[in-house]
């Protein structure tokens, strides 16, 4: 059964915007998550992109042929290890085509990943958007709904890891960032802005899905509380009851309850004879109110 995560990316991979700024700027992200660089005769460059998810795999190379510039090939491989997906490699062998492609994602120079000097990567919010798209699709994962909240991207670099921090911040996301190994997570654990991050991206089926935990959850919470506060009430009116029991047995083994009051003999009868009932209830057996019969029972005590 694939994770979450693998079900959001799949939903993203199919409903992914068809601008071509759009796509160069998803592809941009994307190709950064996981791609690498190889170097051919004559100094040519050439790319290879690995990811186990079909789906990314199939977007990767639908954006790639998109740009008109290179020709990816995709290599399937199995593992031989118990329960290991399919892993899928995008290769773009190296060719003079390859150069003008990588400046034009932004993927040379010394401004690699800088917000606003990416080559107009960024200027636009659409763009900014299909940019954390690719991000999430190349490496971004979310725990399932049932879970605690947190999505995060897993970059490879400061300099991009950044990038991901400015975007999210200059669209009020409530965004984290720690570093752990050779690795950088950019992170949200709040459920409601994570529903909001995924419907934005294209993931709307996800986000319903976390919606519909959420609610769930709150529900489910709730009714806890109130379950534990009738517990609560219960056990605090049985030792209330067994208290005032006590009281009355010693009352009338010491032959003091018939001379009390005849209101009070008769609170204590009716909490001999009704043992579990609470004071509201007594209350209502008597004709008064409950603070009336919780003072009638607290003043045999008195008495003894």
């Amino acid at each position: 059964m694939p994770s979450f995560a693998t079900e959001v990316k799949n939903e993203l991979a199919h409903g992914s915007g068809k601008r071509k700024c759009c796509q160069i700027a998803e592809l941009a992200a994307l190709l950064r998550m996981g791609a690498s660089v190889t170097i051919g005769a004559r100094m040519n460059l050439g790319l290879n992109f690995t990811t186990e998810n079909a789906a990314v795999a199939r977007r990767a190379l639908q954006l790639l042929k998109s740009t008109g510039q290179v020709q990816p090939e995709v290599t399937v491989s199995r593992s031989k290890r118990l329960k290991k997906n399919n892993s899928y490699l995008l290769r773009v062998a190296p060719s003079p085509n390859v150069r003008p492609l990588m400046e034009a994602l932004g993927m040379l120079g010394s401004d690699e990943g800088a917000v606003g000097r990416d080559r107009g990567l960024l200027r636009k919010q659409c763009c900014r958007k299909a940019y954390l798209r690719g991000a999430f699709l190349g490496g971004g994962t979310v725990n399932r709904p049932e879970a605690q909240s947190h999505l995060e991207f897993i970059a490879n670099s400061y300099a991009f890891a950044h990038t991901l921090v400015q975007i999210l911040k200059n669209m009020d996301f409530p965004v984290g960032f720690t570093d752990r190994k050779n690795s950088y997570q950019v992170y949200i654990k709040d459920g409601e802005e994570i529903m909001d991050l995924l419907a934005m991206l294209g993931a709307v089926k996800a986000a319903e899905e976390l919606a519909v935990a959420r609610n769930l959850k709150e529900v489910r919470n709730q009714v806890n509380r109130l379950v534990n506060c009738e517990t609560a009430n219960l056990q605090k009116t049985v030792s209330a009851s067994v208290e005032q029991a006590a009281c009355i047995k010693r009352l009338q083994a010491e032959g003091r309850l018939e001379q009390l009051p005849p209101k009070l003999q008769a609170a204590a009868r009716a909490r001999m004879d009704n043992m579990d009932a609470s004071l509201a209830e007594l209350g209502e057996l008597l004709g008064i109110s409950r603070g009336a019969v919780n003072n009638r029972l607290k003043r045999l005590k008195d008495f003894l």
